[in-house]
């Protein structure tokens, strides 16, 4: 009994702490949690704010929310920008994953963008530890993605890794276990919804809401009609929201090839981002990606035609990851469970 006890609470955590999105990984059971980064706090005059739900319970509540409650979303792009919010949001995660109010202090390894300074870095280790961790180990959201998506890091060969989240772009060549040269941009998911709110504001004055842009992006959005694309130019989908000139409600229909010029300029940005990174890259190992091509993680990923647009701007192959979405936890979950082994991999 004592050994099984003893197994249970020493069981450690892989954190993908994500702008828009985060996932827990316990060592040996694999992803327990997958839950939307934004925490709904009630405030009143003199007293403590009260958090009322984390999560998914929260997003349902986004732009419907009354006088007195704030929907709060504690990480920007990729890192810590509200310590006390997301302490909270770390302490209910960690909690629902053991399904208990309290256990002994796991170890924890969590993700961060490649671009974070040490002040941030720092965030993220303090926060992890008054959540509950033990120890806490941070590693680079790239070198994690590769891991998951199972490219051999350690190998004396060029991987290169692009990493769309909600916040940021990582992009990475990875070599002999370390990054050789990379780049993270705060371009991603998010500003695609935001592109999307914003055409749909200009163009047709229609006020929508994030959470419409994003189903807009995942139902018909695409950053190019090719043979392989989900979505076609007639794709079209009924949007509606509230009419700038009076006020009222109001419906209309957009097509695909609209969604594609909303999109337009972050999905240059990131293509931009790709080709910097490949001009940096050494010779030797440039040949190498182009032998072996390129590797997409993340949700944004997904996009419709990201991959073909790719490929068709750089002239390498590219491949997406088995499961972009969890791909950076699987890599992160890894490295908890052979942390000896791949230590090396940490910041």
């Amino acid at each position: 009994m004592l050994n099984f006890l003893t197994s249970l609470f020493s069981k450690n955590l892989a954190i993908d702490l994500g702008t828009s999105n985060t996932l827990v990984y316990i060592d040996g059971e694999g992803v327990v949690i997958r839950e939307s980064s934004v925490v709904a706090i009630k405030s009143k005059v003199n007293e403590e704010e009260k958090v009322l739900a984390v999560g998914k319970e929260a997003k349902k509540m986004t732009g419907k929310v009354p006088q007195g409650l704030t929907i709060v979303r504690p990480l920007r792009d990729g890192v810590i920008a509200d310590f006390q919010v997301a302490e909270k949001m770390l302490n209910y995660f960690i909690a629902k994953a053991y399904k208990r109010e309290r256990l002994l202090n796991p170890k924890v390894v969590v993700c961060v963008p490649s671009g974070v300074n040490e002040v941030e870095k720092k965030i993220v280790i303090d926060t992890s530890l008054k959540a509950g961790a033990k120890e806490a180990y941070l590693i680079e959201e790239p070198m994690a993605a590769a891991i998951g998506a199972g490219l051999p890091i350690d190998k004396p060969v060029g991987n290169m890794i692009v990493d769309i989240g909600g916040g940021t772009t990582e992009i990475a060549v990875i070599s002999l276990g370390g990054i050789v040269t990379k780049s993270s941009i705060k371009v991603a998911g998010d500003d695609m919804d935001e592109a999307i709110v914003d055409y749909m504001r200009e163009v047709y004055k229609l006020m929508i809401g994030k959470k419409t842009a994003e189903r807009i992006k995942t139902e018909v959005g695409s950053a190019y009609f090719g043979p392989t694309s989900t979505v076609t130019k007639e794709s079209k989908i009924e949007v509606r929201g509230r009419n700038l000139l009076d006020g009222l409600p109001k419906s209309i229909e957009i097509s695909a090839l609209e969604v594609q010029t909303a999109l337009k300029d972050p999905v240059d940005s990131i293509i931009r981002a790709v080709k910097e990174t490949l001009e940096k890259t050494p010779a030797e190992l440039s040949t190498d990606i182009i032998e072996r091509g390129i590797t997409m993680a993340g949700g944004g990923a997904l996009l419709s035609g990201l991959d073909e647009l790719l490929a068709n701007e750089t002239g390498v192959s590219v491949y997406l990851a088995d499961d972009p979405l969890e791909c950076v936890v699987f890599g992160t979950g890894k490295v908890l469970e052979e942390l000896n082994n791949l230590k090396k991999a940490l910041l």
